[in-house]
């Protein structure tokens, strides 16, 4: 499985930035523009929390298991795999949304005399931070299900015994 980059998540948040930019600058032109919803940064950050809830989870699990501690619970590769899954997975949709909030908020930086839109731009902001929260609880994630490199690959194998 491929690790998350961050130059991707980081390309996919500025895409999808200047995106919403100039689609909110559009659709005003039209007269109105899509609100900004107050459960947006909840979601994102209900779901940061579940990934470093899982992280620390899986991570007293391997602690646990290499100490050999007798109540040690092994911890299932496959649902350590799809917890990487869905750690990558929150992270790209994570890029991808706080980018979309990020842009439409820099749009509303123009509008904040409205108080309307001047709330919507602070439920922007929080998204992007809970959006930014959730990249970061999955890197965290996906490096603590990494696996420890093979001995022969990393020059640190053992003498042969004689």
């Amino acid at each position: 499985m491929k690790e998350l980059r961050i130059r991707m998540l980081a390309g996919v948040f500025v895409v999808a930035g200047v995106l919403s930019w100039a689609g909110a600058r559009l659709w005003n032109s039209v007269g109105t523009l899509p609100s900004v919803p107050l459960a947006a940064p909840i979601v994102l950050a209900l779901i940061a929390v579940v990934l470093l809830a899982t992280a620390l989870s899986i991570r007293a699990r391997l602690k646990a298991q290499r100490e050999r501690r007798p109540e040690a619970k092994g911890v299932d590769p496959l649902m350590a795999a799809r917890a990487v899954v869905f750690g990558q997975s929150s992270a790209l949709v994570a890029a991808l949304v706080a980018g979309m909030y990020g842009g439409t908020g820099v749009f509303l930086l123009e509008l904040l005399d409205i108080p309307a839109r001047r709330d919507q731009a602070v439920y922007a902001g929080f998204s992007v931070v809970a959006g930014i929260a959730v990249v970061a609880a999955a890197l965290f994630l996906e490096r603590v299900c990494r696996l420890p490199e093979d001995d022969e690959h990393n020059g640190t194998g053992a003498a042969p015994a004689r």
